[in-house]
């Protein structure tokens, strides 16, 4: 049975995904809980400030509470320091949606981003930061399973899964473990991964890995990737950005010991 903890992180989590707030047994619903102790677990949040609900017997929705902690966590480790003027100029140069994730436990999750396109068709999620980076779908993880051992990646793919949960199959996702491993073979030998029409319908990414030092052999920091409307990423133009993505994961990861996320990272046993 799941701790109270969890279940209220649960309740956070969800409501991270809808800012206008959601009804109490539409969250029972979704998260197969009792309605009755769904709404006990939103009244505790909303004591402690970090729920509140819209109206009398309406919808909750998270306060401002929840983010704050988050940037005030990431300004104090300085991650984004370091990272967003790499970003911003790589967003700049390529005019597509640059995002930098960092290794958190046994996986990514999404911390900063930059968006270089101002008009016309763009990729603009708007609500990935924070979230974690799904492994076998995306281009970022393909970047991290690429940096790892067979065996751990079949045991990270093992807990995650070929698609992210409660989210649509894609044409081009891979469909078994066989086409996942050979996606990461290609991508060892061309020294990026590539994401097209797999993580989500109509939308294309490459990534790298960051390492420390931003040197080819550094341990795992995270990842740095590209990402945009498909029509815009033929592999063409994958090879032309593909220089400047590994210039700037470089930058980043020789600059990390100045963050004191990254540090710890540095401090610990090397994942892979």
């Amino acid at each position: 049975m799941s701790s109270a903890v969890e279940k209220a992180l649960t309740l956070l989590e969800l409501l991270v995904e809808h800012p206008s707030g959601m009804q109490v047994s539409t969250m029972a619903r979704l998260l197969d809980q009792p309605v009755s102790g769904v709404h006990r677990q939103l009244r505790e949040l909303a004591r402690l400030g970090y729920v509140r609900q819209l109206r009398d017997q309406g919808d909750y929705a998270l306060t401002i509470r929840l983010a704050a902690l988050g940037l005030g966590f990431l300004g104090l480790s300085g991650v984004t320091d370091i990272a967003q003027p790499i970003l911003d100029r790589l967003a700049s140069m390529s005019g597509e949606l640059i995002r930098l994730s960092v290794l958190d436990d046994d996986g990514l999750t999404w911390v900063a981003v930059a968006q270089g396109a101002t008009v016309g068709l763009r990729y603009d999620p708007g609500r990935e930061q924070g979230m974690r980076v799904h492994p076998a779908s995306t281009a970022g993880g393909h970047a991290l399973l690429a940096a790892m051992r067979d065996e751990e990646v079949l045991a990270l793919v093992g807990r995650t899964g070929l698609k992210p949960e409660g989210m649509p199959a894609t044409s081009q996702a891979p469909k078994s473990i066989e086409d996942l491993m050979n996606a990461l073979k290609a991508t060892r030998v061309r020294g990026y991964s590539v994401a097209v029409n797999s993580y989500i319908e109509g939308m294309g990414a490459m990534a790298v890995a960051v390492r420390a030092g931003g040197t080819a052999d550094g341990q795992v920091l995270g990842c740095l990737s590209i990402a945009g409307p498909a029509v815009r990423f033929p592999e063409q133009r994958m090879e032309e950005l593909a220089p400047a993505l590994f210039d700037a994961a470089a930058e980043i990861g020789a600059a990390a010991p100045a963050s004191h996320y990254f540090a710890g990272i540095l401090s610990e046993p090397e994942m892979a």
